[in-house]
């Protein structure tokens, strides 16, 4: 929907999160040498390719905090979101029951569906003693732990967590995922740690895996993404990582989902992985996005709109409450069947001229008021757009009341 309006209105696109940059040489190259090798024509095991799974160990064991097996606690999916499906697949039945922290990501709770599973929904919240007219870091969206114990029943089988998080950026602290791990292991609760961010969070914030803590790692599956990682959402490369008895049957879910992942670009990722090991490239990634981060959040400080600073990830949650739109806008239909927060992102991007998302489709019907204000702008693009995108927020201003 946004995608058209950008299109017809002629609108910098700070919406959907993909990147408008190139990917680095060294990915491309790893591409190339891939998809012309001999070696990489034909099927990989359905499990992943042998290179991948060694990188993907000797990426992840040492912030695991214990030595990965590659053959059974490490499975390659066609993207993030195919290993949540196999997860889903593998350990759900007829309404078994899914915890989401609000907002979440728009796949979860269709793919739950999907295998006959019902979303439940705990929302986070911003504390009360905090003026959501001002900026603030995103820490301060917090999971109500009374609520969230309030929602889990017999049939609760599995807490997804995402951390960092998309779109509010927090990265939970170690108090938070204690807390969420204890609750989990009274409960019997599967977790689910979608970490597709784990390498893009800002210092001096550091990312903590819920399964490296005491009693976790037995009853945890976490996800990780290389279109995130790399910059490279079209390739599809995604996995999870967990001990053997729960990848197994995701394994086995997976085989039937789409059998194995494209041979070439695992073999690229994996050589990415090890380049990256060499050349320093999260560090320099991480900055990179970094500055970005400051440059957007500099164009809504000079404009007086407040937002939440993201500790990871690369989104920015800007709370537009101060803008007022004219009482005789008008919208098309399909904008308002959708809401006020759909009327809010549309009159953004057709008057302002900048596209950002609704994180209302980010919230059950229940919850969605709780970001009516709010619009998510993404910030993994060019200097140029930013810079274009800063030009015209400032005719914001004319509308701020």
């Amino acid at each position: 929907m946004f995608n058209q309006a950008t299109q017809e209105f002629g609108a910098v696109n700070l919406g959907q999160g993909f990147m408008n940059f190139p990917a680095p040489d060294f990915v491309k190259q790893a591409a190339k040498q891939c998809v012309v090798s001999d070696h990489c024509t034909q099927y990989s095991p359905p499990r992943g390719r042998p290179r991948l799974k060694k990188a993907l160990a000797d990426t992840y064991s040492p912030s695991m905090g214990r030595t990965l097996d590659p053959q059974s606690e490490i499975l390659i999916t066609a993207g993030g979101n195919e290993g949540m499906l196999s997860v889903f697949a593998s350990f759900l039945e007829k309404d078994s029951e899914v915890i989401l922290m609000e907002p979440a990501f728009d796949q979860y709770a269709p793919d739950v569906i999907m295998m006959g599973g019902k979303p439940i929904y705990v929302p986070l919240r911003i504390s009360q003693n905090i003026n959501p007219s001002e900026s603030f870091d995103s820490s301060l969206w917090k999971l109500n732990m009374d609520e969230l114990k309030s929602k889990i029943t017999p049939r609760t089988k599995i807490l997804v967590l995402n951390t960092p998080h998309n779109p509010v950026g927090k990265v939970f602290s170690k108090e938070e995922l204690i807390e969420l791990g204890e609750i989990a292991k009274e409960h019997n609760l599967l977790i689910l740690a979608d970490e597709v961010y784990d390498m893009l969070v800002y210092p001096p914030h550091e990312h903590l895996k819920i399964a490296t803590l005491p009693g976790l790692w037995e009853r945890t599956i976490t996800v990780g993404s290389a279109g995130k990682a790399f910059g490279v959402t079209g390739w599809r490369i995604g996995w999870l990582v967990g001990p053997s008895n729960l990848i197994s049957p995701c394994a086995n879910a997976h085989t039937r989902i789409v059998f194995c992942v494209n041979s070439p670009l695992q073999e690229a990722v994996a050589i990415c992985f090890e380049e990256a090991q060499k050349n320093g490239f999260f560090e320099k990634q991480t900055a990179e996005y970094d500055r970005r981060r400051a440059k957007l959040m500099k164009s809504f400080d000079s404009v007086g709109l407040a937002y939440t600073i993201p500790q990871g990830s690369y989104f920015l949650l800007v709370n537009a409450s101060k803008v007022k739109i004219p009482d005789d806008y008008q919208f098309p239909q399909h904008i308002v069947e959708k809401g006020y927060n759909f009327k809010l992102c549309y009159f953004f991007t057709k008057e302002i001229g900048v596209t950002g998302i609704p994180p209302s489709e980010f919230f059950s019907d229940e919850n969605r008021h709780l970001v009516d204000n709010y619009v998510r702008f993404a910030f993994c693009k060019t200097w140029d757009v930013l810079e274009e995108a800063e030009k015209r927020l400032l005719k914001v201003k004319q509308f701020i009341v």
